[in-house]
This record gives structure tokens, sequence and C-alpha cells, in this order.
């Protein structure tokens, strides 16, 4: 089977530099090589909750989807999230986009909803796949970042994984102004 580009979003409120290192060292681990947007810190969207850090992750695999999603809620329930009780969300990863493929498929819906509607999702996606075309939209990431009206509030943060600065200085400080 060929490699396929697959998109997840990663964020987490509870413990989350922690967390959000925890899944991207076992998504290394699963995947090797890992491409990584900047990490956001966001207001919550549907949920009264603390603020979240979210980032956007892409990996080349050769995983079929459901053995995929089953891997990801691995890695989800090793950093506690269907504990209970749980106050938060420790480690949340979503398949945002699976090749180019289009459709239901099991629980998963392709490409992911929330890419259009939330700005934690497309503004990371934007910068890490600003060329790639939405698979419905025909539309490229950066096209549809520019073109979004979407409310919510969030902003670049500081982030380091393994010594490695994913948010880049440039960005936050334009953030800053």
């Amino acid at each position: 089977m060929p490699l396929i580009d697959v998109y997840l979003g990663l964020g987490s409120n509870i413990e989350r530099e922690t967390h959000l290192c925890a899944g991207l060292d076992a998504l290394h681990e699963l995947f090797g090589n890992l491409n990584c947007s900047p990490v956001f810190e966001s207001e919550p969207v549907g949920i009264r909750s603390d603020c979240f850090l979210n980032m956007v992750v892409q990996v080349k695999t050769s995983m079929p989807l459901q053995e995929l999603d089953q891997r990801l809620k691995q890695i989800e329930a090793l950093n506690g999230r269907y504990a209970l009780p749980r106050k938060g969300l420790p480690l949340d990863i979503d398949v945002l986009l699976y090749g180019q493929q289009v459709g239901v498929y099991g629980s998963i819906t392709l490409p992911r909803a929330e890419i259009l509607k939330n700005a934690f999702v497309l503004w990371p996606l934007a910068l890490l796949a600003g060329r790639v075309q939405h698979p419905v939209a025909q539309l490229s990431f950066a096209e549809l970042w520019q073109q979004a009206h979407i409310s919510q509030q969030l902003w670049p943060t500081a982030f380091s994984w393994h010594g490695q600065a994913l948010t880049p200085p440039a960005l936050l400080k334009a953030s800053a102004v």
C-alpha cells in the first residue's frame, strides 16, 4: 500500500504541554518523521473549560484508516482521555484528512467538518499545508484561512518539543503587535 498523507488535529486543556508532548512522542514512535504546525492557545468551543493548546501534525502512513483510528484512541487512552472522573480533555487526536478521501468511514467523516468551522484547526493547517487543497471546497487551506470568518479567539504560543521550537518567533512577534 502506498504512503498516504494524513493530517491530525491535536488538542489538550489539562496539563497541556505534558499531554501534547506525550502525544507527539507517541505519534513519532508510530510514524517516524512528523511535520508539525505552530502551536496555538485557544478559547474552548462548545464546552466550558480552560483554554486549549492546539496544533496540526502531518504524517505519512500505509496504515488503513480504521487501524489508524484505533491506534490514535489508544494514545488518547494512555493520556487519560477516557478515564473517569475527567474534568477536561487531556489529549484529543482527530483525523482531519486521510489523503484526499471524502465520505463516512465507520465513525470517521472525511474531511473532518471542524476544518472549516474552527480557527484552531484551520489556521495551523493553513500554516502547515497552505498549498494543499481541501478535497471538497477545492480551495487551498491558505485560501480558506484568508476567507474565513471565524470569531473564535486564538493566538500563537511558544512551544518546544525535544528542544525544537514549533512556533516560529516571527509568528509570535506578529501576533503580539
